[in-house]
């Protein structure tokens, strides 16, 4: 198995980490967490660059000899010793100390020495114990944060981003095509579903010959543990502790099976009682008809014709929540859920002005050869001075650099003059009035301020969303999944302001955001608010993110007609023309009419 730049890189990550908690030399510690940034972002692949002789790892910046050599054992071995011997020296759990947020490698070697804390548990009764607050540079309020941090934390162990079981799912795909006794595969439950999280994978294939499919499943080298092993089911636990669960089904339960494991649960159960209505049956194994003496196969084979026997249509897995699937209004929304092909532009992006790793000129090409007809460009402001936020003479310099890059385009493609602009602790946006008036597109963020009251954020939002000048607000609950809970904020009040104003919400695309989530889409929808969906991309690559925030929104029932940067460049601008007049309410097209 070749190792993916992500994979390498939090080999690296991992190092760090753990040479940080033992208190090794600080330079060969930020020497590693550089490396990670440089693989991370590299353009081709670390691993087949290692592998070809006449290839030196140290020409690419920030990769030096010691990190070089490494990388190779890596990608020949699988594995990093030094990081395999640091492990042994310090009990596994402790690891999970540092998915506390805040909690870096320094403090959770004070917590490990002075008070054994060894796991979360270890941690909570500390804390609950005021045993924390007591340690040299800790104190009540960074207990408090520890303790409110944990559940994070111990979800987080539970629990991967979509995006990584994609990884996953793509690297044993590939795996298990390889095997000829395969006729037919599937990925299900939550990961089919595209929730935002997933807490394991379950397959299902179509064989003759159970044991061939076990065996060649237990060659996949990321495995660490098989748990169950039948002829039709296996269970394994990969080396990240995550489970994943294969079942052979034959081909006439296939469809039945894939929508059983798909679930959801809720919407299982819907489907049950619609069956028993009926004097059906439905279970994995297909749907059965129970009028006679002797239950009946009626259909299973494909998922299609078990809901055509229910009397359904086919129901997108992303809808299946029992939540809006099941409703008469809901027919066309389900046949024309958004998808990737309907996106035309992108409306949060950073360039090198600020902390984007991709020129303007670089971003450009990258949106353009994804078929994209137009971005906003949409730096930071000057509050981020760590990302080094454009101030207003900064800012229109760079608009007039998109103007004559835009006049040398070809007229296929458009730039917009944007900005993401600090919405300001005290209130007020960043930059003043009359340097946004000039823009495009105008996104309001929050950045800082994020542990004020409820009031207070609300406050700030909403005067942002009232500002003539501001379009959308960017990531709305600024949450961080696995990582950081959205801030307090009346979304209910700001989504009344949003549809009042006329003004757009954004889906942050970013896995570790998606923000909004798929139920705040559908209040979103039901007041006509408008949508967009950006990757709030740092680099070329971070445009590849959009497809998250699409399986997102389709989680929300979000159709094209309600998503802003499906429209074409044109109509776009009249849309923003009519909010800037103060009589958009929404978008509309031909479909929702």
């Amino acid at each position: 198995m070749s190792l993916t730049n992500p994979q390498i890189a939090e080999h690296f990550q991992e190092l760090a980490d753990l040479l940080e908690f033992g208190g090794t030399n600080p330079f060969r510690i930020r020497a590693y967490r550089n490396s990670v940034r440089v693989i991370e972002d590299y353009p081709e692949s670390v691993a087949d660059l290692a592998r070809n002789e006449s290839f030196d790892l140290t020409d690419i910046p920030g990769i030096g000899d010691a990190v070089a050599k490494k990388i190779k054992v890596l990608v020949d071995t699988g594995e990093l010793p030094q990081l395999q011997e640091l492990k042994a020296t310090i009990p596994e759990s402790v690891l999970d100390l540092l998915r506390v947020p805040g909690m870096g490698p320094k403090k959770a070697a004070v917590l490990y020495k002075e008070l054994d804390v060894q796991s979360l548990e270890d941690l909570a009764e500390a804390c609950r114990n005021d045993r924390v607050k007591n340690l040299k540079g800790f104190g009540a309020k960074t207990q408090q944060a520890i303790l409110d941090g944990i559940q994070i934390a111990a979800a987080a162990n539970e629990r991967i981003y979509w995006a990584t079981a994609d990884e996953l799912v793509q690297r044993l795909r590939t795996h298990l095509k390889k095997c000829k006794a395969i006729q037919e595969l599937e990925f299900a439950g939550s990961y089919r579903r595209g929730k935002e999280t997933v807490g394991d994978l379950d397959v299902l294939v179509v064989s003759q010959a159970g044991p061939e499919v076990m065996d060649h499943f237990g060659e996949f080298t990321e495995i660490a543990s098989v748990t169950v092993r039948g002829d039709t089911k296996m269970s394994v636990r990969t080396k990240k502790a995550f489970q994943i669960d294969l079942r052979v089904v034959p081909r006439e339960s296939f469809g039945a099976a894939l929508a059983y494991f798909t679930g959801s649960k809720e919407h299982n159960v819907a489907l049950r009682g619609l069956a028993k209505q009926k004097q059906l049956r439905l279970n994995e194994w297909g749907v059965f008809d129970t009028s006679g003496e002797e239950e009946v196969y009626v259909s299973g084979q494909t998922e299609t014709e078990v809901y055509e026997t229910l009397g359904l249509s086919w129901i997108p897995p992303e809808l299946r929540e029992n939540r809006i699937e099941f409703s008469t209004n809901s027919a066309h929304t389900m046949n024309r859920l958004i998808d990737a092909n309907d996106l035309l532009g992108d409306l949060h992006m950073h360039t090198t002005a600020t902390d984007g790793k991709g020129t303007l000129e670089e971003m450009v090409e990258a949106a353009r050869s994804r078929g994209l007809q137009y971005i906003a460009i949409t730096d930071h402001s000057q509050r981020v001075s760590m990302a080094r936020g454009l101030t207003p003479d900064r800012l229109l310099e760079q608009w007039d650099q998109i103007d004559d890059l835009n006049a040398k385009l070809d007229g296929s493609f458009r730039i917009l003059k944007g900005i993401e602009c600090d919405i300001l602790e005290q209130g007020g946006m960043d930059l003043p009035d009359e340097v946004l008036a000039q823009g495009d597109w105008v996104l309001g963020a929050i950045h800082y301020g994020q542990q004020q009251s409820l009031e207070q954020i609300t406050e700030r939002i909403l005067e942002a969303i009232r500002h003539p000048e501001v379009d959308a607000i960017a990531h709305p609950t600024g949450r961080l999944l696995l990582k950081r809970e959205p801030y307090a904020v009346d979304l209910r009040r700001v989504m009344t302001t949003c549809a009042e104003y006329g003004k757009a919400l954004e889906i942050n695309a970013n896995p570790m955001r998606l923000d909004l989530n798929d139920i705040q889409l559908m209040h979103a929808t039901e007041l006509g608010i408008p949508i967009v969906i950006n990757s709030d991309a740092h680099s070329t690559d971070g445009l590849d993110v959009l497809r998250y925030g699409i399986l997102q929104a389709r989680r929300g029932g979000l159709t094209p007609s309600r998503v802003l940067n499906t429209l074409p460049l044109e109509d776009f601008l009249k849309w923003r023309e009519t909010r800037k007049s103060g009589t958009a309410r929404g978008i509309s097209t031909e479909e929702d009419a």
